[in-house]
């Protein structure tokens, strides 16, 4: 439970993509005091494409609005189960100086492009496009189109899915460990098709990139409030 809602936020035309992993892969890069978290003995790698509308503090009219890109794993820390994040990618410069400073993610600036095209007789595909911008840290590309498919249906009711998304807590490493928390209803999934034409992410952050197919994931509309970051 949040001890203070201090931002909220929209998050609309997300995108889970997930890949099983050998644990041994993700516990090297992880800081002191967070361990691997897994499913079924399978550590994840995702990469999460969304919108963050309407990003303002509690009570104020407006705010700002922008594409993320992340990519992603899950653990074990002082705090319970959370995500730990490799690189969140996004368009504002403001918001991604306000980001580092406030949050201690690693927030880059990227020149995005995101845009719903309508497809016949089935739902709107959404065209994600990134070119990360920020200086002193590895390129890195991201370009893909997805759309729904199927009638939602509740992350918690499938265990993979729930393990994978319905996800309260983050760590960020800065001069400490420091964990942030976050507030929202369920997750309502579904299944979904994805063309990824370009993906550069996991060489950005090191990794090999994963074999076979991802497991595809579209996210409903959400409303989400965040706490400041606390020491851990």
């Amino acid at each position: 439970m949040l001890r203070r809602r201090w931002l909220e936020m929209t998050w609309r035309d997300g995108l889970f993509l997930h890949w099983p992993v050998d644990p041994a892969v993700v516990a090297e890069t992880l800081p002191d005091r967070l361990s691997v978290a897994t499913h079924d003995g399978d550590a994840y790698l995702g990469v999460v494409a969304f919108v963050m509308d309407d990003i303002r503090p509690r009570g104020a009219p407006f705010g700002l609005s922008f594409p993320e890109l992340n990519l992603r794993t899950y653990v074990e820390g002082p705090a319970g189960p959370g995500v730990y994040f490799y690189n969140l990618d996004a368009d504002d410069r403001l918001g991604v100086a306000v980001a580092r400073r406030l949050f201690a993610l690693p927030y880059y600036r990227a020149a995005m492009d995101v845009t719903r095209e309508p497809t016949a007789g089935a739902e709107d595909t959404v065209r994600f496009a990134s070119r990360r911008t920020h200086s002193g840290v590895p390129s890195a590309r991201f370009d893909a189109t997805y759309r729904p498919e199927g009638e939602p249906f509740t992350a918690e009711s499938v265990p993979l899915d729930a393990f994978l998304v319905e996800n309260y807590r983050f760590y960020a490493e800065g001069d400490a460990l420091y964990k942030g928390e976050i507030a929202h209803d369920p997750w309502r999934l579904r299944e979904a098709t994805a063309e990824v034409r370009t993906n550069t992410l996991f060489e950005a952050n090191g990794f090999d990139r994963p074999e076979g197919e991802p497991l595809v994931r579209y996210a409903e509309p959400i409303d989400v409030s965040a706490d400041r970051i606390r020491r851990v």
